[in-house]
């Protein structure tokens, strides 16, 4: 990602938490930054390491809670409750309403992509909970998957293999 993406971004970041009656502050950023570099989800404590790395200045990790938590509040990231890792939101630059995310997690690379659920799925999957008796605390979706790169990585081991028997 280029430094003008990265001002874009931060930009549309921090005109959305001042339309919420919020404040983008500096480390907060740091760590919006943090999450955008990566490809990979990551836990608070993995982006506390790499917020000291990049600012090269400590921070209490009930700290790093803190804004994670905010900067989900703001809709800005993503937990993924089956890792229990954050991931920069792929929308944050949209002035559209935020959509329910679904969730593509490679098993082998961990590499994530975010992907807007039908709302009419989203909507029969609530009615299916209800009819079961339960309620659906949370609609977000996590899905078990193989990204395309680590599938063709497969396919030529797999090819190597047949070619030594």
């Amino acid at each position: 990602m280029t430094q003008t993406n990265y001002k874009e971004i931060v930009a549309s970041a921090a005109s959305r938490c001042k339309d919420a009656g919020g404040r983008l502050t500096i480390k907060r950023e740091e760590i919006l930054k943090v999450l955008l570099a990566s490809k990979i989800p990551l836990s608070a404590y993995e982006v506390l390491d790499l917020y000291k790395e990049q600012t090269r200045e400590s921070m209490p990790p009930m700290s790093v809670y803190r804004i994670l938590e905010f900067l989900e509040q703001q809709e800005l990231i993503h937990r993924l409750d089956s890792q229990n890792k954050f991931i920069a939101c792929s929308h944050i630059q949209q002035d559209c309403a935020h959509q329910v995310s679904q969730f593509l997690i490679c098993r082998n690379c961990h590499s994530v992509k975010e992907v807007s659920i039908a709302q009419a799925l989203v909507k029969e999957l609530n009615e299916q909970v209800k009819e079961a008796d339960y309620k659906l605390l949370s609609p977000q979706l996590e899905l078990d998957c193989i990204c395309n790169t680590c599938l063709k990585k497969e396919s030529l081991k797999e090819e190597n293999l047949k070619q030594k028997d």
